[in-house]
């Protein structure tokens, strides 16, 4: 089968590789359709993802949907035929995390596509994937396969929403409007937020936040602008830092009011990040981060998909086929062009 496979940064290569026998408890599903994600994008940039250094071969890709086309002995809850969103994580299922329903957590976590454990646990981008039956989450047949690949995303925003806790009728500041920020203003929504503003570099960014319902959108220095709608609401009540720049904390904590919550769930750059710690102290604020996300998170993901709930059409903007690999991701990465950009099968 093809496999889409990372050597090194800007180094992806497509590859024949043999197909992994089924162990029982597993499924065998075809690839229909992968979306890029940031972390694919530092990996293929620049061979890492914060701290997550490539150093194996890796396949790429973890936002992924498709089609169960085997079933293996005493795997349960999967038939062929099924069309599913594939829950990315495998997690030991017994340590205090997972028992106490922060399987994101566990340290035995391995997570497609991520070069966080070694041996590296492969992505997505590959014809036929092998994975434990209760990866696979089944959505209707005729949910196409680019939007229910948006379970992944979408799960991430939803846990992020719920460590920033009760939202209803509060401000919302979302720094960064990639796709992440963009889902998480939409979640933000969903969950009864009051005025949401975004902020962001890229002017088309900004205009699809304000197709999307932000309340307000503005450019990045466009200090006396922001300035004027933070005293205005006497400080966001929560900020949700989805652009991973070292100097958006410092806006979230600019603009936060007293007692206000941070959210971090854009990825920081690796090793050791200056922020403007007093502030913690002075506004007493609550800091918190967000990490990938939880089962439950995923399960309600794909029934807001599945309802139609939350709408993730808007945020399809291309799709390329698995031997396009490279130039899904190099457009992926241009924010200008690109919000969501898919891999098809």
């Amino acid at each position: 089968m093809r496999a889409a496979v990372l050597h090194a940064a800007k180094d992806i290569r497509i590859e024949q590789h043999p197909v992994e026998p089924l162990a029982a408890g597993q499924v065998r599903v075809q690839f229909r359709a992968g979306g890029i994600c940031g972390s694919d994008i530092h990996y293929y940039s620049q061979g890492r993802n914060g701290d997550f250094v490539v150093v194996e071969p890796l396949v790429l890709g973890h936002e992924i949907a498709g089609d169960v086309v085997e079933v293996g002995s005493a795997a349960t809850g999967a038939r062929v035929g099924d069309r599913v969103a594939l829950y990315p994580a495998r997690t030991c299922g017994t340590c205090s995390y997972c028992r106490e329903g922060r399987d994101n957590l566990c340290p035995e976590t391995f997570f497609m596509g991520s070069a966080s454990k070694r041996p590296h646990m492969q992505g997505g981008f590959q014809e036929l994937l092998t994975v434990n039956a209760d990866q696979c989450y089944a959505v209707p047949a005729d949910l196409e396969h680019v939007y229910a690949a948006f379970a992944e995303p979408l799960a991430v925003c939803l846990h992020a929403i719920n460590r920033a806790g009760d939202l209803k009728g509060r401000s919302v500041l979302v720094t960064g409007v990639g796709p992440i920020g963009l889902i998480l203003m939409m979640a933000a929504r969903w969950s009864g937020a009051g005025t949401i503003v975004v902020t962001d570099l890229v002017d088309e960014a900004l205009a699809a936040a304000r197709r999307l319902g932000a309340d307000e959108a503005i450019r990045v220095g466009d200090a006396d602008r922001l300035t004027a709608v933070s005293q205005g609401l006497g400080g966001f009540d929560v900020v949700l830092e989805a652009s991973g720049s070292p100097a958006a904390v410092d806006t979230a904590m600019e603009h936060v009011r007293r007692g206000g919550i941070i959210l971090q769930v854009g990825g920081l750059p690796g090793g050791t990040v200056p922020i403007p710690a007093f502030r913690i102290m002075a506004k007493e604020l609550d800091v918190r981060g967000s990490m990938r996300f939880t089962r439950a998170a995923f399960e309600t993901s794909v029934r807001l998909i599945t309802t139609g709930e939350i709408d993730v059409r808007p945020l399809l903007t291309d799709q390329q086929p698995l031997d396009n690999v490279a130039a899904a991701i190099e457009l992926a990465s241009d924010r200008r062009r690109a919000i969501k950009v898919m891999v098809t099968g």
